[in-house]
């Protein structure tokens, strides 16, 4: 099945929780160091231990990853981790700002919260998936990112370790944008390539 690729694509957001950390794997060990595009990861994980994601995955990717940090740039070719705790928003100069406010569907960072100032900044220009997880946060976000005019994808549910998340999104994306894994990984590298022509 062909996946219709827009000619312009500024930024990645990934949300997963229960069983993500398998998945966002799969999907990114694919991709090469000359990966353009940046990827920013809201994954649920508790706010009392510190984050080990980006060492975790600095051993997984090609890429550069990092853990994101209050007013840093947002810079092409880098993974960022939202930091356990706090809320990780996007904001129109393409900088990250942290925010304290009430967990939503019991988490803090919020899949929600990161996919919709994701929307308002990047717009049309924006791809967002939503992974495994055994909650709908993430989901609300995806309508949104939709109407903003981005593209919206989720793990097929079938195949996902937790299928509530992805399940919570299916109203949100076409039919040919519910895939596998291997299939939201090669989406990627095409997008990635198609972004490289355009530098």
């Amino acid at each position: 099945m062909k996946h219709k690729m827009k000619s312009q694509i500024e930024a990645i957001v990934i949300g997963a929780s229960a069983g993500g950390i398998q998945a966002i794997s799969t999907i990114l060990s694919g991709l090469p160091a000359s990966f353009q595009l940046p990827i920013i990861i809201v994954l649920h994980i508790p706010s009392s231990h510190p984050s080990t994601l980006s060492k975790l995955f600095k051993n997984i990717v090609k890429i550069d990853v990092k853990e994101a940090e209050e007013k840093e740039n947002i810079k092409r070719g880098t993974i960022y981790f939202a930091s356990p705790g706090y809320h990780l928003l996007i904001e129109k100069d393409h900088t990250f700002s942290f925010s304290n406010e009430a967990p939503v569907y019991f988490s803090r960072p919020s899949i929600d919260v990161t996919f919709e100032s994701a929307a308002w900044t990047y717009g049309e220009k924006l791809v967002a998936l939503l992974l495994t997880g055994a909650n709908q946060d993430g989901a609300n976000g995806l309508r949104i990112i939709k109407e903003s005019g981005g593209t919206t994808i989720v793990q097929d549910p079938a195949g996902a370790e937790q299928p509530e998340m992805p399940r919570s999104g299916l109203p949100y994306v076409l039919p040919e944008n519910i895939m596998s894994l291997n299939q939201i990984s090669e989406y990627l590298l095409k997008a990635g390539q198609e972004s490289g022509k355009m530098l």
